[in-house]
């Protein structure tokens, strides 16, 4: 059996089948792993010791909304989105920290909390960092390089991924080897 890692994640969706399936994956990884079978249920399961939120988009009460009410109830844990949403523009002003798109990989659903507990520990910059990589990936997978040239909202990230970098305090060694461990992961499904 996989060593036990630290963190309390707890997994949202409509489909019953969907959230127990990770939920058993993660298990075998995770010490305290939660389920909530909808959007209301997340935010009824939802306390301070939560440290990531694997969230999906496409529900009667919307991820999105969820996501939203998350944040304005103060919540600070890590939320990854993932969905098989069409993960359009929109997304750029979404407060997550990373999406994935269904079907996904055992590994890299792994690989994608192991992250997230490990940038909570990271400073502001850095963090944000990542979150904006994570989007420009998702959007790069699912979108033609003409579009992409054409929106403002993928350009502005762009912008802000870079104004960021040259904020963070971390050698160039060491961001090489967590971008690369970050980008690894596949997030278009």
């Amino acid at each position: 059996m996989a060593q036990e890692r630290e963190g309390t994640i707890l997994v949202v969706d409509d489909e019953r089948e969907v959230v127990d399936a990770y939920a058993l994956r993660l298990r075998t990884r995770y010490g305290d792993v939660r389920t909530a079978y909808g959007g209301e249920q997340a935010l009824a399961e939802m306390d301070e010791s939560v440290d990531v939120v694997l969230l999906d988009r496409r529900m009667p009460y919307s991820g999105d909304k969820v996501l939203r009410d998350l944040r304005d109830q103060g919540y600070d844990c890590r939320v990854i989105m993932v969905t098989a949403v069409d993960p359009g523009f929109g997304i750029t002003d979404m407060p997550f920290d990373d999406y994935l798109c269904k079907p996904i990989e055992k590994a890299d659903l792994f690989a994608a909390v192991d992250q997230q507990l490990e940038a909570a520990s990271y400073d502001d910059p850095l963090t944000a960092f990542f979150s904006l990589t994570a989007k420009l990936a998702v959007l790069e997978a699912e979108h033609a390089s003409e579009q992409l040239a054409e929106s403002g909202e993928y350009l502005r990230m762009q912008r802000r991924s870079d104004e960021l970098r040259e904020e963070l305090a971390v050698s160039e060694e060491n961001f090489a080897e967590m971008r690369e461990t970050f980008t690894a992961i596949n997030r278009a499904g």
